[in-house]
């Protein structure tokens, strides 16, 4: 896909109306005036929306005598993801590649173990000793119950 065509359909896509108008077509084709139903707007306005997704193909129009039914066209919706699904691929490795140094040099020697954040592994934080909550759930039992130590602490310092 060109670069033009590429700045076209995602400069359709931009808008939440023209984004809706797509929705409705994938159940189906549709008539100008079906389309301009659900929207508070005139059917001039709807048909301006119509030519930029038909600017950007992302919308085709054919003629049934009187009527005008408008079809949803994939081809640059297609392109489009294909493009986005290269840059996914591009940064995932980057951030694979980074998660895995970040490993190696806070942990020599562990490489290819998922590990939890320095000073966690194995411990449950204070006050929860001997209980069933997952390690999150106690941590947040055990700061509650220090800030309510604190709280109660300072509440009988005042005079």
């Amino acid at each position: 896909m060109d670069s033009e065509q590429l700045s076209a359909t995602f400069a359709a896509l931009a808008d939440p109306t023209r984004r809706a108008i797509l929705e409705r077509l994938a159940e189906g084709d549709a008539t100008v005036g079906e389309l301009a139903e659900p929207f508070a707007m005139s059917l001039p306005a709807i048909s301006k929306h119509l030519s930029v997704l038909e600017r950007a193909g992302l919308v085709a129009k054919d003629r049934d005598g009187q009527r005008r039914n408008c079809r949803i066209t994939a081809t640059p919706l297609k392109s489009a993801t294909s493009w986005l699904e290269e840059y996914r691929r591009h940064w995932e490795a980057n951030l694979d590649s980074l998660d895995a140094y970040l490993n190696r040099i806070h942990h020599p020697g562990d490489e290819g173990r998922r590990l939890e954040p320095p000073g966690t592994e194995g411990t449950e934080p204070p006050g929860t000793e001997g209980t069933d909550l997952p390690t999150t759930q106690a941590a947040a039992t055990s700061a509650t119950t220090q800030a309510a130590a604190t709280s109660a602490t300072s509440q009988e310092k005042q005079p």
